[in-house]
């Protein structure tokens, strides 16, 4: 296959790989894999390579325990034994959220663990309880009384979160109690000896404003962001993996981007950009639930994806120029070519309606799109004429 005919447009290809295991080098694998696109005519100047933080992260034997999830927990909040540990705004998950809740009981085997919830949703639109019943209760902050003969389950995964992290919580040896309230300061009325926010993407005012009440609180990018296993995300973006492990994000991932770009010029002498992905920055709209559990879509990028996408609103264009200036089809096209090469400001008639996006959050999403998260089996993207 040849390069692309001008009349494509962006393409998007799953590439298959082999299993990766912890110790193989990953740049190695996905150049052998793109190494057979350059053979078969697939690969060009300009193409993009997106490769999942999952297979990263596990080449790098990536991962952490339980248990050292604990001993993070209390040696980063200074824990007594037997100590009360508060965690608020995690999202309702298991893959996300259920083993790292039990590293922070760990830490507090024999004491308590506080979870504070927000509803009737958490951070990236999971139900956490009905919203007809938060409503009708019109309370600010609402405990297990309140919820005392409701099963309140995911309407998605049937899960009932409230009764999962209790039972998370209980039997990894300490004892629970879980309030819903959307004002993170009121953990404080609790008397917990520390704080974990737990968020994602609101983590650091959901911290502020907890240290404006009580100051030992932490984020969970600052658990296990160092030592030999760790991530600069520390426990952000990772996964539920076998056992009490955890799989982490990817670390260092600029200097992997950087390895892969330059291993694609130095063998074909292309040049190419390259980026991590994690989840996809979108909103289901079936569910209502923002699929973006990770910090963010692209955890490293090469420098050439660190720009905004932006371009002219054709279908805007075409409506204007024939309606209100009588043009042809091929008159509007040259003008529309013309304006390509113009430097345009950002409120000219050309840019009308368009909406500025980080160009590595499209191509995230567009690569988790691609490559899913079941079995497809296509952990890189080659993505063309973008």
């Amino acid at each position: 296959m040849s390069r692309l005919p001008e009349y494509v447009g962006p393409v998007a290809v799953g590439l298959k790989m082999g299993v990766i295991l912890p110790g193989m080098s990953i740049v190695e694998e996905v150049f052998q894999r793109l190494a057979a696109c350059h053979r078969d005519g697939l690969l060009h100047d300009g193409d993009i390579i997106a490769i999942t933080e999952s297979v990263v992260a596990r080449a790098q034997n990536n991962y952490v325990t339980t248990a050292d999830i604990a001993a993070e927990v209390r040696r980063k909040l200074g824990l007594p034994e037997q100590g009360r540990v508060a965690v608020v705004y995690p999202i309702a998950s298991r893959n996300r959220f259920s083993l790292i809740l039990k590293g922070i009981a760990e830490a507090a085997s024999g004491g308590e663990v506080l979870v504070q919830l927000s509803f009737p949703h958490d951070e990236v639109g999971n139900q956490v309880i009905c919203p007809d019943f938060a409503r009708d209760l019109d309370k600010d902050l609402i405990t297990d009384t309140d919820l005392s003969g409701h099963d309140f389950k995911h309407p998605i995964t049937g899960v009932n979160y409230l009764n999962l992290y209790r039972d998370v919580i209980m039997k990894a040896g300490a004892k629970p109690f879980i309030f819903l309230c959307n004002d993170p300061r009121r953990v404080a009325e609790f008397n917990p000896h520390g704080v974990i926010a737990a968020d994602i993407h609101t983590r650091a005012s959901t911290k502020a404003a907890v240290r404006q009440v009580f100051e030992n609180c932490v984020t969970l990018d600052e658990l296990c962001n160092e030592g030999t296993a760790y991530s600069e995300w520390g426990l952000l973006g990772s996964n539920m993996s076998a056992g009490d492990r955890l799989k982490l994000a990817p670390r260092e991932g600029r200097q992997i981007v950087l390895q892969m770009q330059r291993r694609l010029a130095d063998a074909f002498g292309l040049k190419v950009e390259v980026l991590i992905y994690g989840d996809g920055a979108y909103r289901d709209p079936s569910s209502g639930i923002y699929e973006l559990a990770d910090p963010r879509p692209a955890f490293a990028v090469t420098d050439g994806l660190n720009c905004f996408r932006e371009g002219l609103k054709l279908k805007y264009l075409a409506d204007h120029y024939y309606h209100e200036h009588g043009k042809t089809a091929a008159e509007i096209e040259a003008i529309l070519a013309e304006s390509k090469k113009r430097a345009m400001p950002d409120d000219c008639i050309e840019r009308e309606g368009t909406t500025p996006r980080r160009l590595e959050d499209v191509l995230a999403s567009l690569a988790d799109l691609v490559s899913g998260s079941a079995d497809a089996g296509t952990p890189v993207v080659l993505i063309k004429g973008f």
